[in-house]
């Protein structure tokens, strides 16, 4: 709901602002006053066309501020904006919105204290607000937003079909999807198979082991210098342990440690040192002995083998074959034992591919024919709704000095169903008896159309979520009773959400809870004191000037006051509508 609105430096309004509250607001004042010009700021402050031409003569750029209690839904929005909002008690969260354009044509749009696009305005608005004048775009010609009010004029049988429709269209969608990009990739995935099956089948021929290429890679080293090692294995045993085929004793280690030994074991009782030094030897002698046994086990080991040595630089050969295709980094045998794990279980999933697009094709056969039920049940509902609305809007229009025009809400089927089901809705206005009926914005004359948009809300009142709707001057065109029918449904559509509406009628002002009037500065300016909230004596004299431009006319202040006690019995009455 709009709680307030500043407007500076647009049309003929220097600065006014307009103090709101709820139920309905009526807007008067002297032709040229800068009425149809708050209408025109509410468009701008709703994300509309922003034309520097509006911007006041000598005005750096004209400024629309709106203060407005919104609901959770749209504080969401906001907030993931970045704006900030007021809290305002259990009635809410207060938003302050506001648009600028310079008079170079630069435009800015503010929500939360935050500069946002002027799309997030216009998609604010969609929940806030529905501005109808003349040269204002109405939320009611958009399809989307008749389809959606029709639905919401049906009811909750059609509700509760329309969300299983959709929850099965989402799924239908979501399972075509994965169909099409399974069956689209058949080939590729075919390929894919042929590739990991011709890998899996090089590995499982080599069937390597772990660690398999170090242990093969150290007796490659081993077999290839056989003759060396063994040479100086021979070399480092009799050097140690003497030569077993020799007639003399020579001179090798353990001969000359066991010299050693006798000479020191002969003397050793004589000083504890050289003891200590003789049991050292004896250790020592004992040391090398047992290496130079290693050392001849290590020669009966170690003999060339050419046919193993060949066997071994073979295996080794395929090996290095897998690990360059299938290693990957660091490029080793347990690089391709990772890869062919990873190949089978890829391989399992391809091939389990086809037994996946067989069963997404039961689905989707079920699913869309789920759709097609559904859609058909959405459709019936709506034609019926539809017959229903468009003989209430017609009734309606015939109080509002529309008695020969005939409303119709057309329900087409789409060529394919979308998210909301088969059908497309458009609401057709026939003017007059042998008029085509078309389009709202085609059927109607601009004063005809406000009526009809007025008539359509009456009807939809409570249907429709927007909790504020502006009206400009919906009357032009009519008077007398019709007048008076205009103001009544006015307040009637009041009981559901916010009106405001420009008017010239006093028929119509009678009805409304609060008036406002805009006033001309003595050089026809408008001020900031040029919006006033009238009282009760304010709006007698208002009243008087309108019906007679004469305001202190005691003829047209009684006239005033019988219409004004008119309108407020029949608003305290318990109307037979709901």
């Amino acid at each position: 709901m709009l709680e307030e609105v500043r407007i500076d430096g647009l049309g003929v309004i220097d600065e006014a602002v307009l103090e709101l509250s709820a139920g309905f607001t009526v807007l008067t004042g002297e032709t040229g006053a800068g009425k149809t010009m708050v209408v025109t700021a509410l468009g701008l402050l709703f994300g509309g066309r922003a034309d520097p031409a509006r911007v006041r003569p000598g005005a750096d750029r004209a400024l629309v501020e709106g203060r407005l209690l919104v609901p959770a839904q749209v504080a969401r929005e906001v907030e993931e904006a970045g704006g900030d909002l007021d809290e305002d008690g259990q009635e809410g969260a207060v938003l302050v919105l506001s648009r600028s354009v310079s008079a170079e044509g630069r435009s800015r749009a503010f929500a939360g204290g935050r500069s946002v696009q002027v799309s997030l305005l216009q998609v604010l608005a969609d929940d806030l607000v529905a501005v109808h004048g003349q040269a204002d775009q109405q939320q009611l010609l958009k399809p989307g937003r008749q389809r959606d009010a029709l639905d919401r004029f049906a009811g909750p049988g059609l509700a509760r079909v329309l969300a299983d429709y959709r929850q099965v269209f989402a799924r239908h969608r979501t399972v075509r999807e994965e169909l099409n990009a399974l069956t689209a990739a058949e080939r590729e995935r075919a390929a894919e198979a042929e590739t990991l099956r011709f890998g899996l089948a090089e590995i499982e021929a080599v069937s390597p082991v772990a660690g398999e290429d170090a242990a093969l890679l150290a007796e490659d080293e081993r077999l290839s210098n056989a003759d060396a090692l063994h040479a100086a294995a021979a070399t480092a045993h009799e050097a140690l342990a003497g030569d077993p085929a020799a007639a003399v004793e020579g001179s090798d280690a353990l001969t000359l440690l066991g010299i050693a030994g006798r000479a020191l074991d002969a003397v050793r009782s004589h000083d504890p040192v050289l003891a200590g030094l003789a049991v050292r030897l004896s250790e020592a002698a004992y040391q090398v002995s047992d290496l130079a046994a290693e050392l001849a086990s290590y020669l009966e080991s170690v003999d060339s083998d050419p046919a193993r040595l060949a066997a071994v630089q073979e295996r080794r050969a395929a090996l290095g074959r897998l690990v360059r295709a299938y290693g990957g980094v660091p490029g080793d045998v347990a690089g391709v034992l990772d890869w062919a794990k990873q190949a089978s279980s890829r391989l399992a999933d391809l091939e389990g591919a086809d037994d996946r697009i067989t069963a997404l094709a039961a689905e989707e056969a079920s699913l869309a024919s789920q759709v097609t039920s559904l859609a058909s049940e959405l459709t019936a509902l709506r034609s019926a709704a539809a017959e229903r609305f468009a003989s209430e809007v017609t009734a309606e229009l015939v109080d509002l000095a529309m008695p020969h025009a005939s409303l119709t809400a057309v329900v087409t089927e789409l060529e394919s169903p979308g998210p909301f089901g088969a059908d497309d809705v458009e609401i057709r206005l026939a003017a007059h008896p042998g008029a085509p009926p078309l389009p709202l914005h085609k059927g109607a004359s601009g004063g005809e159309l406000s009526r009809v948009m007025l008539a359509i809300e009456v009807v939809f009142a409570g249907a429709d979520p927007v909790p504020t709707f502006v009206f400009d001057e919906v009357d032009a065109g009519v008077g007398g009773k019709a007048a008076v029918e205009v103001g009544r449904r006015l307040a009637r559509l009041a009981r559901s959400a916010q009106v405001i509406a420009v008017t010239h009628l006093p028929q119509v002002a009678a009805f409304a809870d609060n008036h406002l009037v805009v006033e001309k500065s003595g050089d026809g300016l408008v001020t900031s004191s040029g919006v006033m909230r009238l009282d009760q004596a304010g709006r007698v004299r208002e009243l008087s000037r309108m019906l007679a431009g004469l305001e202190d006319s005691e003829s047209a202040q009684a006239h005033a006051e019988e219409l004004l006690d008119l309108a407020g019995h029949e608003r305290e009455a318990d109307w037979p509508w709901t």
